[in-house]
């Protein structure tokens, strides 16, 4: 069983995305690996970075579950930035999508407790 996580999320022009991804984070990144790397630290040990590989840029598919939906969601709406796409599933569970100007697909997920 994995215990550590990095999902990374390719981008083509890192200086233009960073400043995006930081609003939907609501912080700047954890730590800074190089120049065109960003790395936010979600959890414990779980990670989301955004790095420049315009070839593989727009295709990413993240999703994070997360006790606090509804103000998460409230939050980066706050800072600008609105959903894309919100659905309900059985039993309740919600999952939200926002999409960078790539297309790359950044979802939050929660549920009833």
């Amino acid at each position: 069983m994995a215990r550590d996580l990095f999902a990374g999320i390719p981008v083509t022009d890192y200086a233009t995305a960073l400043p995006w991804y930081e609003r939907l984070f609501g912080e700047r990144p954890s730590f800074l690996p190089n120049d065109i790397e960003a790395v936010w630290e979600m959890a414990e040990n779980r990670y989301i970075y955004i790095v420049q590989e315009p070839e593989r840029a727009g295709n990413a598919l993240v999703l994070s579950f997360v006790d606090d939906l509804d103000d998460r969601v409230a939050e980066i709406a706050r800072r600008g930035i609105e959903p894309a796409k919100r659905e309900t599933y059985g039993g309740g569970v919600t999952k939200v999508t926002y999409r960078d100007a790539e297309g790359n697909e950044i979802s939050f997920g929660g549920g009833p407790g």
